[in-house]
């Protein structure tokens, strides 16, 4: 089957317009404006948010995405896996159950910190891999069920973060995971390298470009995760320290046909005036990815 061109898989996600689910992260934008302002840059699909954000019937959330000509990838799950071995899913498996039915593919389950912040770094024990483990096993269950993939989002201020955890869980699990080229590099893993090492085991791109000066301050416990981003984190495709450019090609030329979700982090304390905020900047990356991508191996610029 012929692989679709890189622009009909590109997403976006309203955490890029400073919509998240952690605790106090910060204003939120009304959806009726991000959903636009994705639309008029391009993108042709958006990953959930918070839940409720985009409605909260699968009805709801397939009418406001129809507005926009937008569809549904998937949608992010935080789900702390490695406290207790019976730990309550019922809020996961009710997320699980909206994005099937408002027509996603994709789970992205993070383990998160008890508390749902990413300010602090999430030591799992080795009695407690087991527990994490079994957890992912039981969701990734409960997803198949409803005839969604499941991913596993390496991130900042969960129990999946450090490169020696990465690399544990690609080992003792076959679960998929969702490459997030910021979080990866922030916690110790170069996310090129492991693009070339585990190329089977991506299934989902999120894709972010780091200001390595600021990372570093996360990475030695010296920012909590959310400051770091309030102070420039994240920049523009292109225009950080990671070899965007790089993993695209490396993606492309291994066959890879999931999304590229265009994911970098913002948070704002008032709504941002009309022509301004993150629009810019998402519109920049959007560019750049295209870009790049008619550079891949076996892409054309018409394929764009």
């Amino acid at each position: 089957m012929p692989k679709l061109p890189v622009r009909t898989r590109i997403a976006g996600a309203p955490i890029s317009w400073g919509v998240c689910e952690a605790p106090g992260w910060g204003h939120e934008m009304p959806a009726s404006r991000v959903l636009s302002e994705m639309a008029s840059v391009g993108l042709r699909a958006t990953e959930l948010g918070p839940a409720g954000y985009l409605g909260s019937t699968p009805a709801a959330v397939r009418a406001r995405l129809a507005e926009h000509d937008l569809r549904l990838v998937g949608g992010f799950v935080p789900v702390p896996l490695h406290v207790d071995e019976a730990v309550d899913l019922s809020e996961a498996t009710d997320a699980i159950a909206i994005l099937a039915a408002a027509g996603a593919e994709v789970v992205v389950l993070a383990a998160r910190s008890p508390d749902g912040s990413y300010d602090h770094k999430v030591p799992v024990t080795d009695r407690q891999w087991p527990i994490l483990l079994a957890n992912l096993d039981r969701l990734r269950a409960i997803a198949a069920d409803f005839g969604l993939t499941t991913t596993l989002h390496p991130h900042v201020g969960t129990a999946i973060e450090s490169r020696v955890s990465v690399l544990r869980l690609l080992q003792d699990s076959d679960v998929q995971l969702c490459l997030d080229t910021g979080h990866l590099l922030i916690g110790g893993t170069e996310p090129l390298d492991l693009v070339e090492r585990f190329t089977d085991r991506v299934s989902h791109v999120h894709l972010k470009d780091v200001r390595a000066g600021v990372a570093g301050t996360v990475a030695a416990g010296n920012t909590a995760y959310q400051d770091a981003v309030r102070a420039g984190l994240y920049a523009p495709l292109g225009e950080g320290d990671v070899d965007i450019a790089g993993i695209v090609a490396a993606l492309e030329a291994a066959g890879y046909q999931g999304w590229y979700v265009m994911e970098q982090d913002t948070a704002f304390d008032r709504e941002p005036a009309d022509g301004t905020g993150p629009i810019s900047d998402v519109r920049r990356s959007v560019a750049f990815l295209l870009s790049v991508a008619g550079k891949a191996p076996g892409v054309s610029a018409a394929g764009r």
